[in-house]
This record gives structure tokens, sequence and C-alpha cells, in this order.
């Protein structure tokens, strides 16, 4: 029985010896087991990341240059509202030229009518025959009249050009 004891004993030892020679050589390995998954964990993560950072610089610039496009356009626009008296100057007096060149129009109109006008009273002030006896003559008077008045609305357009 001591025989059986002492195997007993001996099978009871060098279990927990291995045991410990086990969890030693875990302890001892855990260290190296984790730096290589962080090692691995830094290879895959740190490409991607460097990458979103060079993006996230590059949009910064972007947005930095766009803010200072901002910044021009809102003064561009309080310059505009400075310059509201100067425009409303320059708007009044647009509307004055167009309306004296209106006027302009108007009176050359209305010359360019009264002088047609005048040409037949001074034509027909002359003409005192009774023409209806001398109607021959009537078509050689009318003709007259016909071309005075041709050349006279050729006169009046040569003198406006």
């Amino acid at each position: 029985m001591s025989f059986n004891a002492d195997s007993d004993l001996e099978v009871k030892v060098r279990k927990t010896t291995e045991r410990i020679s086990e969890n030693m050589h875990i302890v001892a390995n855990e260290p190296s087991l984790a730096f290589y998954r962080l090692q691995e964990h830094v290879r895959k993560a740190l490409n991607p990341m460097v990458d979103r950072r060079v993006d996230v610089e590059k949009i910064h610039t972007e947005l930095q240059g766009r803010c200072y496009d901002i910044e021009y356009a809102v003064g561009a626009l309080k310059s505009i509202n400075q310059a509201e008296d100067s425009l409303k100057n320059i708007q009044d007096n647009l509307k004055n030229a167009i309306f004296l060149k209106q006027q302009l129009k108007y009176e050359e109109n209305r010359r360019k009518k009264s002088d047609t006008n005048s040409v037949y009273k001074r034509l027909s002030a002359h003409i005192t025959l009774d023409l209806s006896e001398l109607t021959d003559l009537s078509d050689v008077v009318r003709e007259t009249a016909n071309r005075v008045e041709h050349m006279m609305s050729k006169a009046t357009n040569s003198s406006s050009s």
C-alpha cells in the first residue's frame, strides 16, 4: 500500500508541476502574444488612419479657402450697401436721360410732320386754279406734287441720319 500511495502521490505531483509549468509558460509568453496582437492591429489600422488624416487636412484647407471666399463676399455686400446713394443717383440720371431722349424724339417727329404738312399747304396755296376743266394739267400737277413730296421725304430722311 505504501507503493500505491507513493504512485498516487507521484502522479498528483507530476500533474501539479505540469500545470504550474504550463501556467508559467503562458504567463511568460502572454506579453509577447499581446504585443503581437497590438502590432497586428496597428499594422491593419495605421494606413487607413493616415489616409483619413490626409483627407481631413485636405478638407480643412478647402474649407479654410471657402471661408475666406465667404468673408470676401460679405465685405463686398457691405460695400454695396454703402454705395446705395451713388447707385440711386445713377438711376435717377438714367431716368432723366431716357426722358430727355424721348422728348427729343417727339420733337423730331413733330417737326417732320409739320414740315411735310407745310409743303402741302404751300403747294396748294400756289395752285388756285379750278383743275376740273383741265384734266391733263391736273395729272401733271398731281405727278409734280408726288415728285416734290418724294424729294422732301428723301431730304428729311437724309438730314435725320
